[in-house]
């Protein structure tokens, strides 16, 4: 083959991939799209999930599969992710544990920033400060006044190193001088269930998922965790209101496709995401459990997950929080 046919089958077939795409998205979704949920079931992102991808099916007129990779603080599910054929088949929703404070905990095969194309930020919530009701503690200052009287014995759970309630529980300890014992889980919903039976005593939880249990009072709520109250708990104060000033936490998700998507898939993607959070339905639904519908576009949630990057940080510094060993 001489050089100047070489050239004529090198442009042949960059122009039958170029041709390519367009149609590929033009007739996307032909089959069913995985949604990775990178949590075990029953934990906030997993119900938020599967109220998204019930929604997405409907527009898609494809099957949206939930495909729930829980463990390494959501590095499984977003591996998988990132490794998927960019063709719009497989995209995850995830949280800020996962997005902003991982990558400062364990050593990666991903860039969150570069192994993405992101679609869309979901939500913000605040979380629940929320006791077993055999523990002592009716307030937040009776909570740090039993913490300090017994140092490192009262235990909190959270989804797993990093993830919002470890977070939040660091923080909480930093603040008022405190200390607990951490307890990471594979996913909330399971330290949710042990704070519920009495396993453990103390959990920083997403409201999402545990308003409900306050309201059956199953667990006793002290505080939430944001800037401002919760309008479906509105006479919880928040953590700063309950003594400890200048205190605030909140979670938030995002959904994304692997890098290298074709754009016209992305914001066929991002069209029906930003539908489906305009849904009365799902704007209830949220609201229900003090969650916030965010939205906006792909470059917004880009530029906040770099400015949440920065912050977490500088907290995970702060802290010191180190990832499990084996992580």
């Amino acid at each position: 083959m001489n050089l100047k046919t070489c050239r004529y089958l090198t442009l042949a077939l960059s122009l039958s991939a170029l041709i390519a795409i367009p149609a590929q998205a033009q007739n996307y979704p032909s089959r069913p799209v995985r949604f990775v949920v990178p949590f075990v079931p029953g934990g906030p992102t997993d119900i938020q999930g599967r109220m998204l991808g019930e929604k997405l099916a409907q527009r898609l007129g494809q099957q949206v599969l939930i495909d729930n990779r829980g463990g390494a603080g959501g590095n499984i599910g977003m591996e998988l992710t990132a490794k998927a054929p960019p063709d719009g088949y497989t995209i995850v929703i995830a949280t800020v544990g996962t997005w902003a404070v991982n990558p400062y905990l364990y050593k990666m095969s991903f860039d969150v920033v570069k192994d993405f194309a992101p679609i869309i930020q979901v939500s913000s919530s605040p979380g629940v400060l929320v006791v077993h009701p055999s523990v002592p503690a009716k307030s937040v200052k009776e909570l740090v006044a039993l913490a300090k009287a017994r140092p490192n014995q009262l235990n909190y759970g959270s989804s797993g190193v990093g993830g919002f309630g470890h977070i939040s529980g660091e923080l909480f300890t930093l603040m008022t001088g405190t200390k607990m014992i951490h307890v990471p889980y594979k996913s909330s919903a399971p330290s949710l269930t042990d704070v519920i039976a009495g396993q453990i005593q103390v959990l920083f939880n997403n409201a999402i998922s545990t308003v409900p249990f306050v309201q059956a009072k199953r667990v006793r709520a002290l505080a939430t965790t944001g800037a401002k109250r919760l309008a479906v708990l509105s006479d919880l104060p928040t953590i700063a209101e309950a003594g400890v000033a200048g205190y605030e936490n909140s979670s938030w998700s995002a959904v994304a496709a692997p890098a290298g998507t074709p754009a016209p898939i992305t914001g066929r993607l991002h069209k029906e995401f930003a539908g489906i959070l305009a849904d009365p339905d799902i704007q209830k639904r949220h609201a229900d459990v003090g969650a916030q519908i965010i939205g906006g576009t792909p470059e917004q949630f880009h530029a906040y997950l770099k400015a949440e990057l920065v912050k977490f940080e500088k907290l995970v510094k702060a802290a010191g929080i180190k990832a499990a060993s084996g992580g």
